[in-house]
């Protein structure tokens, strides 16, 4: 099984590193200080509570026509560079490729299918808070890390089981799911949330969950992701919104969004697909989402970086 990262950061590195760790053959797609970083030093994944994992030597190349045709590409770039990365990976993908995206947002495999077609792409969807803390270093924040793949169309299939059974041996926890379409957006739910208050506040989600008034907006911004996925005929139930504050609850106190560290390092944003597309999705079916248009226009002399 060959497998390609495309985009090393956060998280391509962190399930990259996991799998190449575990032995399979992994090719990382990287750029600037972080690919020359691993070039010298390998790759590291640091985890306070779990111990680092090093992985001192990886294949790592800023060109994907150097590695060529793979079983699999794992996309995991920032939202604004999935037009380009899928141009970029056409020499990754054969006839028998299957494209895996673990970005965020909802519209994310609609680039993809036009890119590759509908067999090519699988659904996924990722839970791990990490971010490129110096090149060549992924630090993970808590214990959580988790995927869930599936086919768009259900069912199962062989390389969504062989990519589960990689996953799993490598100390992921990884999920097989008979409608991805619904993972995709119970995570969008939530993570529209934690990035809108994370990043229009400037705070980590101890502070938001523990002050009534900003409790209170989180659970508005996702209620109203679940009003508009229901309206696009996702099977969300109609109190999802209300069962993801305990989830909020059991994470640590630390825990940001990859956004607000993006704010923070003066980078350009994800807003326009996260709180925006919220807004867009919701206009087209006449759903009203003042919350996640307020984060929109507090955050638009942000968005394009500083």
């Amino acid at each position: 099984m060959k497998i390609a990262m495309m985009g090393s950061g956060g998280v391509g590195g962190f399930f990259g590193g996991r799998l190449a760790r575990a032995g399979y053959d992994v090719s990382f797609i990287a750029r600037g200080k972080h690919l020359a970083a691993m070039r010298e030093q390998g790759l590291t994944i640091e985890n306070e509570p779990q111990g680092n994992l090093h992985v001192p030597r990886v294949r790592v190349t800023d060109d994907p026509a150097s590695i060529g045709p793979v079983d699999f590409v794992i996309v995991s770039v920032k939202l604004w560079d999935t037009d380009a990365a899928a141009k970029q990976m056409r020499p990754l993908v054969g006839p028998r490729t299957a494209v895996l995206s673990l970005q965020n947002g909802v519209i994310k495999d609609d680039i993809l299918r036009r890119e590759f077609g509908e067999k090519a792409v699988m659904g996924g969807v990722c839970y791990v808070a990490t971010n490129i803390s110096r090149p060549g270093t992924i630090h993970q924040t808590g214990t959580m890390q988790r995927i869930v793949i599936g086919e768009y169309g259900g069912g199962a299939s062989t390389r969504a089981a062989e990519l589960h059974a990689a996953l799993v041996a490598s100390g992921v926890t990884a999920e097989l799911s008979d409608d991805v379409r619904k993972s995709i957006w119970e995570k969008y739910v939530f993570l529209v949330a934690l990035s809108a208050a994370t990043t229009s506040m400037r705070s980590t989600l101890g502070p938001i969950r523990a002050n009534p008034q900003t409790r209170a907006l989180l659970l508005d911004l996702m209620r109203e992701a679940v009003a508009v996925g229901r309206a696009h005929e996702v099977a969300l139930p109609a109190d999802y919104a209300e069962s993801r504050l305990p989830f909020a609850d059991s994470l640590p106190a630390t825990m940001t969004s990859s956004m607000h560290h993006d704010l923070e390092r003066g980078n350009r944003l994800e807003v326009e697909w996260l709180s925006g597309g919220v807004v867009r999705l919701g206009a087209e079916k006449g759903v009203p989402t003042p919350c996640n248009r307020a984060v929109c226009d507090i955050l638009a002399l942000q968005a394009s970086g500083q």
